[in-house]
């Protein structure tokens, strides 16, 4: 059973950064995509970036492009989500996500599992 645990999420103004962390145990994520949603009130849970092992052409959401990147440390088992230029339209509980397999299918139905949650606020 894995379980993964999400930190760095909070309040922040307009414009400015956060780095969300996932730390994974009970077993390696090596072989499986992960990456990160968001569900903001009163919204469906979407998909915000997602990373394979091999690090090659991650996948962002067109909202997030050239604002957010993802990382991963297979070593570590853990994954990052750099927020760059946040917006109030950010602002949402993100939920990192370990998938069923090795690619990045990004849907709710795709996830093996999920975190608790961090709170990212973007204030005006």
């Amino acid at each position: 059973q894995l379980q993964l645990v999400e930190s760095g999420g909070g309040l922040v103004q307009s414009g400015g950064s956060l780095r969300l962390s996932c730390a994974a145990s009970g077993s390696t994520l090596d072989y499986y995509a992960i990456g990160w949603f968001r569900q903001a009130p009163g919204k469906e849970r979407e998909g915000v970036s997602c990373i394979t092992r091999s690090d090659s052409s991650p996948y962002y959401a067109d909202s997030v492009k050239g604002r957010f990147t993802i990382s991963r440390d297979n070593a570590k088992s853990s994954v990052y989500l750099q927020m760059n230029s946040l917006k109030p339209e950010d602002t949402a509980v993100y939920y990192c996500a370990v998938g069923k397999g090795a690619l990045c299918l990004m849907r709710p139905s795709q996830v093996r599992y999920w975190g608790q949650g961090t709170q990212v606020t973007v204030s005006l």
